[in-house]
């Protein structure tokens, strides 16, 4: 009984017709190729006639076919992301940003996540060129690759851009901070607080930020004439976990540091904590600097000292990049430094 009442409901009740750019010219008396433009907010349109359209199209219930319309104009209005991992702050800051950026010319994000897996990316690049994507940006896993997938985007023709981390297996455009300058300044700010024995957690790949990072911890040891000692550097994942079993380790050394430079806030957090279980005071006996600026680090005890990348900003301008590429706009390639700065917190400062 129940199942023919709703057959009944389904099948016999009349649909009602959905409205057309026809049905809108008729009502109003305007040509339909002016309903079409007013729509598409074309500038062609006179704004007190295109409100007049728009008002009667929702009016009348009126809901565009976005099918047909990226079959004329080729394009799908999409937009794919890949990130390591969208759980981060700095991560889904950036995503924040594009977003504010996109949506104001119609486009809209998909989102992945390689879990810094370069198999993972690879899929995630195949599927969205295969979805007809616009264009894609990325911001490559840790996790070293042949770099085929990418050359397959430019084989493509899709425009791409790279943040966060700098892709040299193709002419790309990437968006960055100065990861070496900011590292050698938060180095070179320790040893001016005293510290000469400063350990840096770096990361465990090839990636440019880990590597940038590197070369300026080393440089500011190098010009403070401090010799760089390579059981000094612990390589890791960076995770909560790398950062305690590393603070483990120091504390079973004959000699414990009096610095730690981690190149990301999550293990200096992780690092903090466990030393100071262990009774070890910050920052009077270690001072301790990360580095991604994450919210968090600003109500630990001590405050992390830290360094504000701008993830916002550089959203924005991956965002703007890409856009103007998908526009048709011919553009040099070269690498966006976006500002970013050290913040001094009360973990590094200088104690008597």
């Amino acid at each position: 009984m129940y199942f023919v009442l709703l057959f009944y409901f389904i099948f016999a009740t009349p649909m009602k017709k959905k409205a057309t750019i026809h049905d809108i010219a008729r009502e109003l008396n305007i040509n339909a190729s002016t309903v079409s433009r007013a729509l598409a907010d074309s500038p062609r349109v006179k704004e007190k006639t295109k409100k007049l359209i728009q008002e009667k199209a929702a009016e009348m219930g009126y809901s565009r076919n976005h099918l047909a319309s990226n079959l004329r104009t080729q394009r799908t209005h999409t937009i794919g992301v890949i990130v390591p991992n969208i759980s981060r702050h700095f991560f889904s800051t950036v995503i924040g940003g594009m977003e504010e950026i996109v949506s104001e010319q119609g486009y809209n994000l998909i989102i992945c996540q390689s879990h810094d897996s370069a198999e993972r990316e690879a899929q995630l690049v195949d599927t969205l060129l295969a979805n007809q994507v616009d264009g894609i940006i990325l911001s490559i896993a840790t996790e070293q690759s042949d770099g085929s997938h990418i050359q397959r985007i430019e084989a493509s023709g899709k425009p791409v851009v790279f943040f966060d981390r700098e892709c040299k297996t193709i002419q790309g455009h990437n968006v960055l901070i100065d990861d070496f300058s900011r590292a050698y300044e938060l180095t070179d700010s320790l040893i001016q607080n005293g510290c000469r024995h400063i350990v840096h957690l770096g990361g465990n790949s090839e990636a440019s930020i880990y590597q940038d990072r590197l070369r300026g911890y080393k440089d500011a040891l190098e010009k403070n004439n401090i010799e760089f000692q390579e059981d000094w550097v612990f390589k890791s994942r960076l995770k909560q976990l790398d950062g305690q079993e590393i603070a483990q380790q120091l504390l079973a050394k004959d000699k414990m540091p009096d610095a730690i430079f981690s190149a990301n806030d999550v293990a200096a957090i992780a690092a903090m904590e466990v030393l100071q279980k262990a009774g070890i005071r910050i920052p009077e006996e270690i001072k301790v600097f990360g580095f991604s600026g994450e919210p968090i680090s600003a109500y630990t005890s001590p405050a992390l000292s830290t360094v504000n990348q701008n993830p916002n900003l550089m959203g924005q301008k991956t965002a703007e990049l890409l856009l103007d590429q998908i526009n048709g706009t011919q553009l040099p390639v070269h690498n966006t430094i976006i500002p970013s700065e050290i913040i001094i917190r009360q973990s590094s400062l200088k104690t008597d």
